[in-house]
């Protein structure tokens, strides 16, 4: 069975609020992996700029992949350089990247950690007791 081509004419290009500013592309362009080869069908690659762009759209505003704005590559496009940036750690470099330039202009105090309890995962129901619900009233 053949899959369904999307038909979706590309929106006319409005920068403004939703993309990264390019002295942001400047910084960002290095630490990604080359363009994805040229497709069987002899479809071009999608610009990287254009798919960070929609990354960031996603990043920011949080709608799903496929109701990305048309100015944007699809939203499977999207989604799937997104997994390959994901796995060659790209998002992980930048935040580094974005680390280090912030502890040279604003300086970073390392000794002083904490951590939001609300991004600490809950134990499972019954703590850790390899599943075993321990009795009521402590029998």
């Amino acid at each position: 069975m053949r899959r369904r081509q999307e038909k979706r004419p590309r929106g006319p290009r409005k920068p403004g609020w939703r993309d990264p500013p390019d002295w942001f592309w400047a910084e960002v362009e290095p630490l990604l992996p080359p363009a994805l080869p040229k497709g069987k069908r002899g479809q071009q690659p999608a610009e990287r700029h254009d798919v960070f762009n929609g990354i960031v759209y996603v990043l920011r505003t949080g709608c799903q992949w496929k109701m990305m704005p048309r100015e944007y590559p699809s939203g499977s496009t999207c989604h799937r350089y997104f997994q390959r940036w994901v796995k060659k750690r790209v998002f992980l470099k930048l935040w580094g990247k974005g680390l280090q330039e912030y502890d040279e202009r604003i300086g970073i105090d390392w000794e002083w950690q904490a951590i939001d309890s609300v991004t600490v995962q809950a134990p499972v129901k019954g703590g850790i007791s390899q599943g075993k619900t321990p009795p009521i009233g402590g029998r």
